[in-house]
């Protein structure tokens, strides 16, 4: 799959993220959990990082898939700038105001945090990633703490992604609420985490003993603190709708991306009798 393309070419300077390895039952791996705020990038290097990008011209054909013109957006001032529609509308509730240029502060989304996380409810919808034809995104920024999310909308006018509206709600409003409720209780509470495993869970992980190859397996929940990945999202994080068209499911797969080293974590969750268990995760 492809992820963020043009961040290869113009970025020298990559964002690290460790995950843990795993092995077999007999070999299991020491507990690394890190909590997602103490991977935040280093404040200078996220600078530099953005002046690099400042001084290239972003490619046309960046526009052709959300995931690179994003990358660019967040981290270009004036790319960004030329790339709202002001004054841009921003809804909340039943109020609408319009937001003047001069009263926009850049937003960086996800950039300084080296990941980003996404939300789907099966498979086939992951295949709207690397869908071209797509014409509208949202991106929504999920304050989990504060129980609010801010949705920012682009759509594509004239070939070239436009952000034409913030909305601001209540994550009651959300159509992914109960998920949403479960996994901020789930991303703090090391306790909460176990009682929210499967009976059995399956896992594929990196082998131990050869770095070109995975291993699949079986864990009990007794087990999850030294099987469970090391980076578990909290406080914030981020969702992008690419037109996916979500229900009351009783699944939702979560996926945590690394921006710029391709690593990827995914936990399958299911709704059994009102709970959200986890059935199983890879990295």
């Amino acid at each position: 799959m492809r992820k963020f393309a043009l961040l290869l070419i113009f970025l020298p300077i990559t964002v690290l993220i460790c995950f843990s390895a795993v092995g077999c039952s007999d070999k299991k791996p020491t507990p690394s959990t890190v909590a997602a705020d103490s991977l935040m990038t280093d404040t200078t290097a996220a600078d530099t990082m953005e002046a690099i990008i400042s001084e290239t011209p972003m490619p046309k054909a960046a526009d052709e898939l959300f995931d690179d013109f994003i990358f660019n957006f967040a981290a270009n001032r004036k790319l960004q700038f030329s790339r709202i529609k002001f004054p841009l509308q921003v809804i909340q509730g039943k109020e609408v105001t319009m937001l003047e240029k001069k009263n926009w502060k850049m937003e960086h989304f996800f950039m300084r945090q080296g990941f980003y996380t996404l939300i789907f409810d099966n498979r086939r919808q992951m295949d709207l990633v690397k869908d071209t034809s797509v014409s509208q995104v949202t991106i929504e920024k999920i304050f989990l703490r504060r129980n609010w999310v801010n949705k920012y909308v682009f759509d594509r006018i004239n070939g070239q992604w436009m952000l034409v509206s913030l909305h601001k709600e209540a994550m009651v409003q959300n159509t992914n609420v109960s998920f949403l409720k479960f996994y901020q209780r789930f991303s703090t509470d090391s306790l909460y985490q176990i009682e929210s495993m499967n009976d059995e869970v399956t896992f594929t992980a990196p082998d131990p003993d050869n770095d070109f190859d995975d291993i699949t397996g079986t864990m009990y929940p007794d087990q999850w603190p030294d099987f469970k990945p090391a980076l578990i999202p909290r406080n914030a994080i981020y969702n992008i709708i690419y037109g996916q068209k979500y229900t009351e499911s009783n699944q939702k797969i979560f996926v945590i991306r690394g921006i710029a080293n391709g690593l990827e974590t995914e936990m399958t969750f299911r709704r059994k009798n009102g709970q959200w268990k986890l059935m199983k995760f890879n990295y």
